[in-house]
């Protein structure tokens, strides 16, 4: 290559590298729970530059819920990877977002634990006349053990606590507030050798839609590339994770403040579970209508049909992310 190439080269870089858009991206839980992974890794990598023209600087994130559609929707790129049942009681209120893109598609991140010298819990008849911890009424816990209990008979035979986080939980479950409890990835992989596993949440719901990503519809329509170029970002953080594991722990373990053997084993432990966890971009309608059902069975949102088709469009999914039908 030439002087004249080279140098031509090096200032086409500079220019392009000044051009980034520096911004902060919305990420439910980002830093504590494995929704924020993918994002970590793309940034890392520098895809969100390459594929949406943004230096994306860090993420902003909350507890969840409604705290992160609003944190999303009043930001300057107004996107977020948010709790579907924020979403959905969100749109429910008229607030004008669109779905782009799936999230996270299991609980493949949550474990039902109890103490190691608790051998009483290996099956879920077991749990008959015992106190069960969850997070809070509404919650994805809440909908999981509500299911888990319907479906073998044990609503009315199995006491159910609210212990809030997982530090609480595990509080209550150390001193018997509770004979079981729940904790979600990467905190278990810090935290299971003091605990016994009794079951996952995929033994009770293989597919589960947890998170999707939202952008305010008017945003939206004049950005079409913008999204588009997050969703691939996004999309090759994912795929990076799966075809090189040992090296995604790192990039989270630096992302999170955690040890990189503790983001691996989270990271192993969510792609060894049953089903996909963490989407490329598609959408999995059945694991969406689970959650929906499990909403309106715990009285989060009103009863009746609720039209996917309505708030979703998937135009701005590459071709090959596309549902067939």
């Amino acid at each position: 290559m030439s002087g004249f190439l080279r140098a031509a080269a090096f200032a086409a870089g500079v220019l392009g590298a000044a051009s980034a858009l520096a911004v902060d991206l919305t990420v439910t839980h980002f830093g504590t729970g494995m929704y924020g992974v993918p994002f970590a890794v793309a940034r890392e990598k520098g895809w969100f530059k390459s594929d949406a023209g943004l230096d994306v600087t860090g993420f902003i994130t909350s507890a969840g819920g409604g705290t992160t559609i609003r944190n999303a929707l009043a930001s300057e790129i107004p996107y977020g990877e948010v709790a579907l049942p924020a979403a959905i009681a969100a749109i429910q209120q008229g607030v004008k977002l669109t779905i782009v893109h799936g999230g996270v598609l299991s609980v493949a991140d949550q474990v039902w634990i109890t103490r190691k010298d608790d051998e009483s819990l290996r099956k879920f008849g077991d749990l008959k006349g015992k106190k069960l911890g969850y997070s809070s009424p509404k919650s994805v816990t809440d909908i999981i053990t509500s299911v888990m209990l319907q479906n073998n008979g044990l609503a009315s035979s199995v006491e159910r606590k609210s212990v809030g986080g997982i530090g609480s939980g595990l509080t209550a479950l150390r001193e018997g507030g509770v004979d079981m409890t729940y904790v979600t990835e990467p905190v278990w992989s810090k935290e299971k050798g003091n605990f016994r596993v009794a079951w996952w949440s995929t033994d009770i719901a293989p597919r589960v839609t947890q998170t999707v990503g939202i952008v305010r519809t008017d945003y939206l329509q004049k950005n079409p590339d913008v999204i588009k170029g997050i969703i691939a970002a996004r999309r090759k953080g994912v795929e990076f994770i799966k075809s090189n594991p040992a090296e995604a722990a790192p990039i989270m373990g630096r992302e999170y403040k955690i040890p990189p053997e503790q983001a691996k084993t989270a990271i192993e432990s969510v792609l060894g579970a049953k089903g996909v966890y963490w989407s490329r971009g598609e959408f999995d309608y059945e694991g969406m209508e689970f959650m929906l059902k499990g909403l309106q069975m715990v009285k989060a949102i009103p009863e009746g049909p609720f039209d996917w088709k309505t708030v979703i469009d998937e135009s701005y999914l590459p071709a090959d992310l596309r549902s067939k039908k």
